[in-house]
């Protein structure tokens, strides 16, 4: 499998750019005081479907071959890839399909089927989820969209990177969430074309490590899926990022859930704006790394805000 180039995410960005607004970086000084360093937010969260993932869907789909339209496409997910592949395929008129496991974010399932995508349930979990889709896919002979295996979903995605560079050359240390991996991969690939000295880290839920001792140990393992995080909800890595993030990734920490449930309430307090589980988690790692980021300039990918009433509730009750 071939990571994509920086042509590729160039090209890109040309795609992407036409048909989603720049989200902001902003700087807060507030979260500078309590993460001990300055601290610049990119808003992935005002994306139209309220998370990142739309960028690869939008690059992926609008370069799909005709025949691959005309047939479809199918995806498993936990929300916001789903709501990607569904908010792409209803851009370029083409049909579809998006399982995803039982007992999903509400908010999520809802957008995906206000994107017009049809919604299947299947499995406890992602990786369920995935594995009935790959039989899917074969069976009604469907573009099966893989949520972390697709180059042109990787360089879409970079293209947040690129915006944080753009607007803020000086940054020092990018902070990415990690669940199949494709946003840190993404970002590494950037960062390391553009500045090799930008330090690149990934975080993920210590109640879901697979990815993390996927990169530790060089080698794609499974392990457990315990995280309230859905987006950081894998058992299993995934190739294309592993290999990416193995050339290039600085560091990879994990965060426990009371980290980042303190991250969403102090997203909402002293930001004003809202995180859900799996994304505030770059927040939840600065904070970790307090230290260690001293002196620095950290974007946090605020990768997506898709919370439903229910979680924030019970996050600012526990706070």
């Amino acid at each position: 499998m071939t990571p994509p180039t920086f042509t590729d995410i160039l090209l890109a960005k040309q795609t992407v750019s036409r048909y989603l607004p720049r989200t902001p970086l902003v700087h807060y000084p507030a979260l500078d005081k309590i993460c001990g360093t300055r601290v610049l937010v990119k808003h992935e969260n005002q994306q139209l479907t309220g998370a990142f993932k739309v960028r690869g869907g939008i690059n992926l789909v609008s370069q799909l071959p005709d025949a691959a339209r005309e047939r479809g496409v199918i995806s498993a997910s936990t929300g916001n890839h789903g709501q990607s592949v569904a908010y792409a395929a209803k851009l370029f008129g083409t049909r579809a399909v998006i399982i995803v496991p039982q007992n999903s974010n509400p908010l999520k399932v809802a957008a995906i089927r206000d994107f017009g995508a049809e919604v299947i349930f299947c499995g406890a979990d992602f990786d369920a989820a995935r594995e009935h889709c790959a039989m899917l896919a074969s069976s009604e002979n469907l573009r099966y969209i893989h949520s972390a295996n697709e180059p042109l979903l990787i360089a879409g995605v970079a293209t947040i990177a690129l915006e944080i560079l753009e607007d803020a050359p000086d940054v020092t240390t990018i902070i990415v969430p990690v669940g199949g991996g494709s946003g840190a991969s993404a970002a590494c690939l950037v960062a390391k074309t553009l500045n090799p000295q930008i330090q690149v880290i990934g975080v993920q839920a210590e109640r879901a490590p697979a990815a993390y001792k996927s990169w530790q140990g060089r080698a794609l393992l499974e392990d457990k899926m315990e995280t309230a995080a859905e987006g950081l909800a894998t058992r299993v890595a995934f190739e294309l990022t592993q290999q990416i993030l193995w050339k290039y990734l600085d560091d990879f920490i994990l965060v426990g859930e009371d980290e980042i449930v303190r991250a969403i309430t102090l997203y909402v307090e002293k930001a004003h704006t809202l995180a859900e589980g799996a994304r505030a988690a770059s927040l939840a790692a600065a904070l970790k790394l307090r230290e260690r980021l001293a002196g620095q300039t950290v974007a946090l990918v605020l990768s997506g805000g898709n919370i439903t009433v229910e979680q924030l509730r019970a996050a600012l009750d526990s706070a």
